[in-house]
């Protein structure tokens, strides 16, 4: 049992392992920490929820790799950034800017909640004219009928 329960440790561990960030080091820390906030602000194509840095995704650990490289090779940061969304589009940043090819990135979830309120408030008004609507002389001679049914059965018990 221990040499099973041995086996499962280091099989996660290395998965685990496979995903961390040690194996980017820097001569300096400041460009350690330029890296870990580039990453953090960069989103995983695959999750799209996460960012670079927290994706265990195949495509997220090579991207951190060609953020390394590139850093490594003297880019800036915002060379780095503009040749990612020129590959990637501006999805692949958290915080994209505001242009017409991002308004439905900004503005969608808004016409989202806008539509779906419309359509609340038109359903309930629908309701509610229905609710007030008179009845036709058919349906208060039907309606008359069942409550006449109604009382006699009540009387007779």
């Amino acid at each position: 049992m221990r040499l099973y329960l041995l086996g499962l440790l280091a099989l996660f561990s290395s998965v685990t392992a496979a995903y961390t960030l040690e194996q980017f080091q820097f001569d300096d820390p400041k460009q350690t920490l330029q890296f870990q906030k580039l990453i953090e602000e960069l989103r995983c194509l695959v999750c799209q929820n996460e960012s670079l840095a927290s994706s265990q995704a195949d495509l997220a650990q090579d991207l951190r790799a060609e953020v390394y490289e590139m850093m490594q090779s003297g880019k800036s940061r915002e060379e780095i950034v503009d040749f990612l969304v020129a590959r990637y589009g501006d999805f692949v940043l958290y915080d994209p800017p505001l242009k017409p090819a991002t308004y439905p990135l900004w503005f969608g979830p808004l016409l989202l909640g806008i539509l779906g309120l419309l359509i609340w408030v038109r359903v309930i008004r629908s309701k509610k004219r229905a609710a007030d609507r008179e009845l036709s002389e058919a349906e208060r001679q039907r309606l008359q009928e069942l409550l006449q049914d109604a009382d006699g059965d009540g009387k007779q018990a």
